[in-house]
């Protein structure tokens, strides 16, 4: 029997990208987003603001283009699969991270207007492959 879930989030990015490499020399770019929703309280009519924090990594060359274009504040939706894993924390209290392994990277824009652009591993070639000259 087969199997399959993903993880669509839209966020901000919490910290600006970090880019290393596995001994084996396959790049991983790791990065938080923040997901926030809100709502008015029913029996207190106050705004309230939940905020969901995701440790994101991507892989390869994707991660690559992470590191490249992506900054704090930046707006993103990542498409992948998410794993819950439980810790201790600073404090010694045990605490949850959501992590990420992003499938595909869109590029949202930012605050500072950048524009929007995507990234999926997973994509077919574009229609224009007969400009190609090999």
């Amino acid at each position: 029997m087969s199997s399959w879930h993903q993880t669509i989030v839209i966020g901000n990015l919490g910290r600006d990208p970090e880019l290393r490499y596995t001994q084996s020399g396959v790049a991983v770019c790791g990065f938080s987003v923040a997901v926030s929703e809100s709502w008015t309280d029913s029996q207190t009519n106050e705004r309230r603001e939940k905020t969901t924090w995701y440790s994101v990594s991507a892989w390869g060359k994707l991660g690559e283009i992470c590191q490249q274009y992506l900054a704090k504040g930046r707006s993103v939706m990542i498409v992948g699969t998410v794993e819950a894993r439980a810790y201790t924390n600073n404090a010694g209290e045990p605490a949850a991270s959501l992590d990420l392994r992003a499938r595909e990277v869109k590029f949202l824009g930012s605050r500072e207007g950048q524009g929007q652009s995507n990234y999926n591993e997973f994509a077919p070639p574009p229609d224009n492959m007969g400009d190609i000259p090999f």
